[in-house]
């Protein structure tokens, strides 16, 4: 039985269009027969350029458009950067399938310095993250760090006519677009923790379409899954939106799963930190052991803070 045509919902940004792209290529490379079209929808957090991310809604704000598609039946799946992705995800949708992970990592981007130790005092890096200013500003407090929005290419250009002089961005979504070249340095999770889901994909569907979920099972990535679950299990107990700098990364070893974590305080710079272990089945106990870990420390304050 030849299976039913899949649409799948996109945002229309060069890299959205790649990761929607090669989801329909896993899909039509599984099954030939299979017809799988895009549908392709601006955002709010693609039109919002002039604020940053925490003053206007959180990165919820990327794919708001392509559930409304979802549910109106104009689309039957969504293909998400999983950062990008609320916590808390509304009881009419189900995240069907999360692939397996590319670079997690945050990286250093400058036509004119190799790498963030050689800017002089008082460049201007540009960023659209809490947290990768928070880390910047604990590692390199001589910066100056200028908010910076829009799609890659904006970024890029931005960056090319002079008014930054360096950026920090996600490592993955240059490399996916081919621009692996335009990476001066690739930073050290100790140094830069990444944020929860970065690097994944997830794909969205509407809740109980079990045929649709049987179309995507092979693209599911289990340990992706479960280094993923321990992650967004700290953000979502802590209540972390783009309200205030906050980073999660677990790993999967022979040892079983570990996860680091901070939250912290962008007005003041300060942050605490929490680790917890355990086995790949546990990824959503982890995640509540470092909350719980952190609350009593006294995050909760320091988020309280501003």
């Amino acid at each position: 039985m030849t299976p039913r045509k899949l649409r799948i919902a996109t945002r229309a940004s060069p890299l959205a269009l790649w990761q929607a792209h090669h989801v329909r290529q896993r899909l039509i490379d599984a099954d030939p027969t299979r017809a799988v079209e895009l549908l392709e929808l601006t955002t709010r957090g693609d039109q919002i350029l002039d604020r940053s991310l925490s003053k206007v809604g959180g990165k919820g704000l990327f794919v708001k458009e392509l559930e409304v598609a979802l549910l109106e039946g104009r689309a039957d799946l969504a293909v998400h950067s999983l950062k990008d992705v609320p916590m808390e995800l509304a009881p009419e949708f189900e995240l069907a399938a999360v692939l397996e992970r590319a670079d997690p990592r945050d990286c250093f981007v400058s036509p004119r310095h190799p790498n963030l130790e050689s800017l002089p005092a008082g460049a201007r890096v540009g960023t659209s993250s809490l947290r990768r200013e928070l880390a910047l500003r604990a590692s390199y407090p001589q910066l100056e760090i200028v908010p910076v929005r829009g799609n890659v290419g904006t970024r890029l250009a931005k960056l090319d006519r002079g008014e930054f002089d360096a950026l920090l961005m996600a490592a993955a979504g240059l490399q996916r677009l081919g621009l692996a070249d335009r990476i001066a340095q690739i930073l050290p999770v100790d140094s830069f923790l990444p944020a929860p889901g970065q690097g994944a994909l997830a794909i969205e569907i509407r809740a109980g379409d079990a045929v649709v979920r049987e179309q995507l099972a092979f693209l599911e990535h289990p340990a992706t899954r479960a280094v993923v679950t321990a992650e967004r299990a700290v953000s979502r107990g802590l209540g972390g939106s783009c309200q205030f700098p906050l980073a999660a990364y677990a790993e999967v070893a022979a040892a079983g799963l570990r996860l680091r974590a901070w939250a912290g305080n962008a007005a003041t710079g300060e942050r605490l930190e929490a680790d917890a272990a355990g086995s790949p089945e546990e990824a959503e106990a982890i995640g509540l052991r470092v909350v719980n870990d952190l609350k009593a420390r006294g995050v909760e304050r320091l988020l309280a803070g501003g």
